[in-house]
C-alpha cells in the first residue's frame, strides 16, 4: 500500500523553497568516425540526430524547459573516440531568465578528444535577459593532434525589442588543455548595470552581442589570413600560441552577428548545420 506524502498546514517561510527547477543531463559520445557509440539523456536535456550531407555526427540538443533561471542545473559530457567527429549545435538560441533572489544557474560542458578526433561546439545564441544570474564553464581535453573549433555568442537583451539588462551576473570560463598542458583560458565576468556598461566607449560602445570563436588544430594557422579577410572592423583574429587560433566579434545585435560568424565558421569547418540558417 502506498500513502500520499502529508500537506503541510501552511505555506514554508520561504516562498521560493519549492519553486520548480529544471535539471539535464546529457551525454553523447561518438566512434569509428561518425558513428554513435553512447548516448545518455535525462530530465530537461534531449538530442536530436537529423541527417546532414556532412561526414560527422551531428547532434542538436534541446531545452525541453525552454530556457534557464536561477537555481537550473544544466551538464553536457561529450568524447569523440581516434579519428571520431562529432558537431554539438542547439535547437534554438538559449534564454537565460531573471532569476529569484540569492539563486544562480549553472551549465557545465567537458568535452574529451581523442587522437586524431575533433568535436565542434556550435550552439546558438545566449540570450541575457534583465536580473539573470547565470555560471557557466566549459572545459577541453584533447590528445596532440586532435581538433577543436567552438564558438559562443552572447546575447545583452535583444535589441528590436529595446530590452536591456540592467542588472545581471554571468561568470564564463572556458579552458582547454591538450596532453595535460593548459593551451588557452578565457573568463567573461559581467556583474551589474551590464548593458549600461557595455555601451561604454571604452568597451562596445552601441554593440549589446559578443562573440568568441576558438579553433585549436595542428593546422590552426593555416587559416589567419582568411579570416582576418572576412573580419568586420569590430572583431579581430589572432594566433595566440602554436594551434591555438582566437577571435573576438562585436555587432549591434545577433543577427548582424550571425551574418559574419557563418563565413568565419565555414571557413573553419565546411557547411553549418541547418539550425545555423539565417
Amino acid at each position: 500500500m502506498t500513502h500520499a506524502a502529508p500537506v503541510p498546514d501552511a505555506l514554508p517561510d520561504d516562498p521560493h523553497r519549492f519553486t520548480p527547477r529544471a535539471q539535464g543531463v546529457l551525454r553523447i559520445s561518438v566512434r569509428d568516425g561518425n558513428r554513435l557509440d553512447n548516448l545518455r539523456q535525462a530530465g530537461a536535456s534531449k538530442a536530436l540526430f537529423p541527417r546532414h550531407a556532412g561526414d560527422d555526427l551531428l547532434a542538436v540538443t534541446l531545452n525541453t524547459a525552454g530556457g534557464v533561471t536561477g537555481g537550473d542545473r544544466f551538464g553536457i559530457t561529450a568524447q569523440a573516440a581516434t579519428d571520431s567527429h562529432l558537431t554539438l549545435t542547439t535547437q534554438t538560441a538559449e534564454r537565460i531568465y531573471k532569476a529569484q533572489p540569492g539563486q544562480t544557474a549553472r551549465m557545465t560542458t567537458d568535452i574529451t578528444i581523442a587522437q586524431g578526433g575533433r568535436i565542434d561546439w556550435l550552439p546558438q545564441e545566449t540570450i541575457l535577459f534583465d536580473r539573470c544570474r547565470l555560471r557557466r564553464r566549459l572545459g577541453v581535453e584533447m590528445a596532440g593532434n586532435a581538433s577543436f573549433l567552438g564558438v559562443e555568442t552572447l546575447v545583452l537583451g535583444r535589441a528590436l525589442m529595446g530590452e536591456r539588462v540592467k542588472s545581471a551576473f554571468l561568470k564564463d570560463d572556458i579552458r582547454i588543455t591538450r596532453e595535460g598542458d593548459l593551451i588557452f583560458a578565457d573568463a567573461i565576468a559581467l556583474d551589474g548595470a551590464v548593458s549600461g556598461r557595455m555601451a561604454a566607449e571604452w568597451c562596445g560602445g552601441p554593440a549589446n552581442c559578443v562573440a568568441s570563436v576558438t579553433f585549436v588544430a595542428p593546422d590552426a594557422e593555416s587559416f589567419l589570413a582568411r579570416l582576418r579577410h572576412l573580419m568586420p572592423a569590430t572583431g579581430g583574429v589572432s594566433v595566440i600560441r602554436d594551434g591555438v587560433l582566437f577571435a573576438r566579434l562585436l555587432a549591434a545585435d545577433s543577427f548582424d552577428m550571425r551574418r559574419v560568424l557563418i563565413p568565419i565558421l565555414t571557413a573553419l569547418r565546411g557547411p553549418l548545420p541547418p539550425t545555423w540558417t539565417i
